[in-house]
């Protein structure tokens, strides 16, 4: 028998808030959307109009209710997430791309809009599910791109997304980043990093992070700098002088960041905010 969409909503939305789900409302339309095949848009449209869900809805949303009120990520229930202008296939052992990070995406495409020469050179090291590098790609069709992730689950991840995206300009490379991209040193024009920066002793408040992101995009070493100290050096051979580094980090660890980067030999050394006011990413020159 079919119910109203609205009920459906309603029923889901309550079990998502009693599991502590942040914003159920909106977990609870984006599911049923996945049911019907539809947008969160048409589910909200259905709403107004008081449309009634086919039969079977019910039936298909519990268990996927279920699965978020566990805390599962929304999108590795969806099969993908969000980023810019890119839906990007995600789920088990990938880093679940955040909105902060768009950011962090847009400061590499400015400056490689900004390098001279009609073809920039970009390299993403750990690029996860791809979303930096794929984003840079496909805005600044011109450059040239190489993406570098060390876990092997990632890495499936990361080609899938390059295939669904058709960027045939980003390369990725499987390897860790200490000493990827030996051919390209000293020819990079930007180097861009979403390391793992948390302290093994800090654990995410966030089910959906403690649980479900995996550790090796999560922790970097007792102090959580030990990634950004390796990128620090091999990003300083793969840039030319004057080729810029932006790193996306805690929001208590800027400060740290910046003397760790001048003290390698960076000049310029900055950290710029998100758009929620916090510090996130740190940019320097080479």
């Amino acid at each position: 028998m079919s119910e109203a969409v609205a009920t459906l909503c309603d029923r889901a939305a309550a079990a998502l808030a009693a599991a502590g789900v942040p914003d159920p409302e909106v977990d609870a339309e984006l599911l049923l959307a996945h049911v019907l095949g539809t947008s969160r848009g048409g589910v909200q449209a259905r709403l107004v109009t008081g449309g009634a869900a086919p039969d079977g809805a019910a039936d298909a949303l519990a268990p996927l209710v279920e699965r978020r009120s566990a805390r599962e990520p929304l999108q590795h229930i969806l099969g993908v997430a969000a980023f810019r202008h890119l839906e990007l296939e995600v789920g088990p052992g990938v880093f679940v791309p955040r909105p902060e990070t768009e950011t962090l995406a847009q400061l590499a495409i400015d400056a490689a809009l900004a390098a001279a020469g009609p073809s920039p050179r970009v390299v993403d090291l750990c690029t996860g599910s791809g979303a930096v590098a794929l984003s840079i790609g496909t805005e600044v069709p011109q450059a040239e791109v190489a993406a570098v992730e060390l876990s092997p689950e990632a890495f499936v991840w990361a080609r899938r997304n390059r295939d669904r995206a058709g960027a045939e300009n980003v390369r990725m490379v499987f390897g860790d980043l200490a000493e990827a991209l030996p051919e390209w040193d000293g020819t990079v024009d930007v180097v861009v990093s979403n390391p793992p920066y948390i302290p093994v002793g800090a654990i995410p408040r966030d089910p959906e992070v403690r649980l479900f992101d995996p550790a090796l995009a999560l922790y970097g070493g007792a102090d959580g700098l030990d990634v950004v100290r390796a990128l620090s050096r091999r990003a300083l051979d793969l840039l030319h002088p004057g080729g810029y580094l932006v790193i996306e980090h805690g929001e208590l660890q800027g400060a740290e960041i910046r003397d760790l980067l001048t003290a390698d030999g960076w000049s310029a050394a900055a950290t710029q905010r998100d758009l929620l006011g916090r510090d996130r990413f740190t940019s320097a020159l080479r």
